[in-house]
């Protein structure tokens, strides 16, 4: 099957800055983002030019917003990029049905507008070592840094951070939930999506890559040239929560 666009189906610290960068990076991918992400909806309108909307269902605001993210996303390659994370589908199809003017199934919506669609799960094993990192992330206010250890995204000085193991208990939680309904979602629609994880996808990053690539169609060679762009922020204090959190959940690695 001849994709047009794909859907990176992610949870938070799952590598998805990473993954989107790569594939980005491959000029033959699109700019994949979280374009349906509720907090940054209106910084992407400003960005595109899209009058501010109305109200909350403002479906003239919707469609301009929609078709500047189609042209963000594909970025003149001919293949539209989308990461959305569980918490954002309903966004997502609100606004699409806003536009249609009536309801249907999100998988429908989103081929509708966007084309044949591949769909990347996008997961991380160890989900006590994913909520160590979020928790860390919003504490400190770093979210990315770039490989050459320069900020990508957050504060240019850390804030302090402090250890909460109830804090990570709850986070595990809502990670395992999401990566569920992911699993329905797919399961519940026929979808056998692409699988990729996090933790394969950061000892190989290229080949996860070309794994992407070649689904999509295009020249999965393409991937040996692209750089690694993002720096791993896990150190011993990441690997020192997660130890404590185990001993004292029981959880096992």
């Amino acid at each position: 099957m001849q994709f047009s666009s794909y859907i990176i189906c992610g949870t938070p610290r799952s590598g998805s800055t990473l993954l989107c960068t790569m594939l980005t990076e491959t000029r033959v991918a699109g700019r994949p983002h979280s374009y349906f992400r509720q907090q940054d909806i209106a910084e992407w309108a400003q960005e595109w030019g899209v009058e501010p909307a109305r109200d909350p269902d403002d479906a003239q605001f919707d469609r301009d917003y929609v078709a500047a993210m189609r042209r963000a996303g594909t970025d003149d390659t001919g293949t539209f990029g989308l990461r959305l994370m569980w918490v954002s589908v309903a966004e997502a199809s609100r606004r699409l049905d806003n536009i249609a003017g009536d309801r249907a199934d999100i998988t429908a919506r989103l081929e509708e507008t966007f084309g044949p669609t591949l769909y990347i799960h996008l997961s991380r094993l160890d989900k006590v070592a994913q909520a160590v990192s979020l928790i860390r992330a919003q504490q400190s206010g770093l979210w990315h840094r770039n490989s050459d250890g320069t900020v990508l995204e957050g504060e240019e000085t850390p804030r302090p951070v402090a250890y909460d193991g109830e804090h990570i208990g709850r986070i595990v939680k809502e990670l395992e939930e999401d990566d569920a309904c992911w699993a329905d979602f797919f399961k519940s629609r026929g979808i056998d999506p692409l699988r990729l994880t996090y933790e394969t996808m950061s000892a190989d990053p290229q080949l996860a890559l070309s794994k992407v690539l070649s689904a999509l169609g295009k020249d999965p060679e393409l991937a040996k040239a692209v750089r690694v762009g993002t720096a791993k922020l896990a150190d011993g204090t990441s690997s020192e929560w997660t130890a404590r959190f185990r001993k004292e959940s029981g959880r096992l690695a």
